[in-house]
């Protein structure tokens, strides 16, 4: 009987090493704007406690591997201690996804966000509950996790992110009364609410699907079809130009450009002269604030 029961144990410990959550995030608290010591403590439980709440939570009904888990990192950058417990911030997140029988991976999300004030008592747990608002620190940390989760399935399948986008608007709609900032249309337009809402609507499906044909049909076959790859990423960029015409300068497709921009630049150097020179007018048109770093693919 004993015999069964370490069998039986061993397959669970297996098993649940195999079949893991779905984030593999790494967190990083930066306090040196602080003064003094005494704050150390709490910004180590802080890291830890965000660490496990990242990488421990079950995102999604989805069964992910371990070598599946999506690499993404939370940088947060403490400006002010309003008080032992309330705190005044800016969050970095970033996410990146494998290409295919490669070792390189494609950054899919990066965005600091400025607006960000919470609250965390030594020793307490992170608690969230997606049907309402708790607290501003595991909302705001949710709504990225479901950001990561949404842009990574765009790139495997078309539209594939659209269950976790509608997840992280529903994150939104439940803060809309929160005192802290960030959560409303009225207050930017460029902050989460807009990241979620620009997502949903149709004349942003242009920047969804670019997503899934620039890393499924451009990045994924370029390990033995490397023009052709290029070929299709320069493809995939035209679907850009209707979202582009409908609503120039927009804050999603500056979301899209703060992932790509360097990576096309270095993907299009080797192309051929007709396709550098179709790519620099391709991205200038589109994300004009970078014509500079563009103008390098034809030098």
């Amino acid at each position: 009987m004993k015999k069964y029961f370490i069998i039986i144990c061993l397959f669970l410990f297996t098993k649940l090493n195999f079949f893991g959550q779905e984030l593999n995030c790494q967190v990083k608290i930066n306090y040196t704007q602080i003064q003094g010591t005494a704050n150390k403590q709490i910004f180590e439980q802080l890291e830890k406690a965000i660490y496990e709440f990242m990488n421990n939570k079950k995102w999604t009904k989805d069964i992910y591997t371990t070598n599946e888990r999506i690499d993404c990192s939370v940088f947060i950058n403490i400006k002010e201690a309003i008080s032992t417990e309330d705190f005044s911030a800016s969050i970095q997140v970033q996410s990146r996804r494998p290409v295919y029988k490669s070792s390189y991976y494609t950054q899919m999300f990066n965005y600091e966000d400025d607006n960000f004030s919470f609250k965390f008592q030594q020793f307490s747990q992170l608690e969230f509950n997606e049907t309402t608002f708790q607290n501003n620190l595991t909302s705001v940390l949710a709504f990225y996790a479901y950001i990561i989760l949404a842009v990574d399935g765009d790139s495997f399948s078309p539209l594939g992110g659209a269950e976790n986008w509608q997840k992280a608007q529903l994150i939104v709609n439940n803060a809309q009364t929160a005192s802290e900032k960030g959560w409303r249309s009225n207050e930017s337009q460029r902050n989460r609410y807009w990241i979620v809402e620009n997502a949903l609507q149709p004349v942003f499906k242009g920047i969804r699907n670019c997503n899934y044909e620039y890393c499924k049909n451009g990045l994924d076959i370029m390990h033995e079809k490397v023009e052709e790859g290029r070929a299709n990423i320069l493809k995939s960029l035209d679907l850009l130009k209707p979202v582009y015409s409908a609503r120039p300068a927009s804050f999603n497709m500056q979301l899209f450009f703060n992932a790509k921009a360097d990576e096309l630049i270095n993907i299009f150097k080797g192309g051929l002269p007709e396709e550098k020179t179709k790519a620099v007018e391709t991205l200038m048109l589109l994300d004009p604030a970078n014509t500079t770093k563009y103008l390098k693919i034809s030098g």
